[in-house]
């Protein structure tokens, strides 16, 4: 995608962290899942940072000339995003990338192609208290928070019949997750370098992003509660599973919440998972009197896991269980 195609060179370049904080945008609501509570957002509060990135065979003669005639300077990219965001009428991120990707490849004709992403940054409704109900949210009042937080990316170029989608993902980044018990991991290869005993029941510190895309890209615009999936509810059903699961080990994990995913929103095609272990390391065993244990911060080396999963995946967990349940029923 970044790849000139004709002479195999790369040849891009665009602003970064272009912070844009929008307020009242259209509501988002969505379709309920049994692993969670969300159904949607009021966007009071719809805070980006934003990426663009564009290229074009036009561009060559910028790097080996000089010439900066068609170099649309990145402070214009900024200013460009910051003042178009006030005419962005939707209630999506995936939407946002496509209005902008649009105006402004409809602004600047030469330009081939153009990559915008962006991350949410979280903003928590604050509790306040309330004469119908002991709390309810402000509506005023929001709170910057640290969590995880949804990724967005759109790519998209000009062809000879208008513009074509080239790729568009979402990912739910710096999802941190304890366990304090019912995690283990047992049975691995042990030889000469093997100095890690086996637990059975462990606490379990994860560092998760979890990634998603639509079997068909025009779903992630489509903002129709039947067909939208957020970030939020990925989350949910993370932190469900990790809850309801005594897993053998990470890979496990995060294989049963990929399949949960594909299970909940057959619109999307795949699913991936970049996953580091952080579990505390234990310093005292046993806290008289209670189920406590005191630990510390784990060595610098670290455990991580890649993995990533298809619709396929789905249909063949499916059919050993149907296999599991036919030798039951015998």
């Amino acid at each position: 995608m970044m790849e000139h195609n004709s002479i195999k060179r790369t040849m891009h370049y665009g602003k970064g962290d272009v912070l844009v904080y929008r307020t009242f945008v259209k509501p988002l609501h969505v379709q309920p899942i049994p692993e969670s509570a969300f159904t949607g957002t009021d966007n009071v509060v719809f805070a980006l940072n934003v990426k663009i990135t564009v290229w074009a065979d036009a561009l060559l003669s910028s790097f080996s000339e000089g010439d900066n005639t068609l170099v649309v300077a990145t402070d214009s990219m900024k200013n460009f995003i910051l003042r178009r965001t006030a005419d962005f009428t939707g209630s999506t991120v995936e939407s946002y990338l496509q209005f902008m990707a649009t105006v402004f490849m409809d602004k600047y004709t030469h330009l081939t192609g153009i990559e915008l992403s962006a991350e949410r940054i979280p903003f928590d409704p604050v509790l306040v208290p309330s004469d119908e109900t002991p709390f309810q949210e402000s509506g005023l009042v929001y709170r910057h928070s640290r969590n995880e937080s949804g990724v967005y990316t759109f790519r998209m170029e000009r062809g000879e019949n208008g513009y074509r989608i080239v790729g568009q993902s979402a990912k739910l980044s710096n999802l941190h997750l304890i366990k304090v018990k019912g995690s283990m991991f047992a049975g691995f290869v042990r030889d000469e370098y093997t100095t890690l005993a086996e637990s059975f029941d462990r606490p379990l510190y994860i560092y998760l992003n979890i990634g998603w895309e639509y079997a068909d890209y025009g779903d992630a615009l489509l903002e129709e509660a039947e067909r939208y999936v957020p970030a939020e509810q990925i989350s949910d059903i993370t932190h469900t599973l990790f809850h309801q699961l005594n897993s053998p080990s990470i890979q496990k994990l995060i294989y049963d919440v990929g399949l949960r995913i594909l299970e909940r929103y057959p619109q999307l095609g795949k699913v991936w998972f970049e996953s580091n272990n952080r579990t505390w390391e234990t310093i005292v065993e046993q806290v008289p009197g209670s189920e406590g244990r005191v630990y510390t911060e784990p060595r610098p080396p670290y455990g991580f896991q890649g993995f990533s999963m298809t619709r396929s995946d789905l249909q063949a967990a499916k059919r050993v269980q149907e296999a599991a349940a036919a030798a039951e029923s015998k």
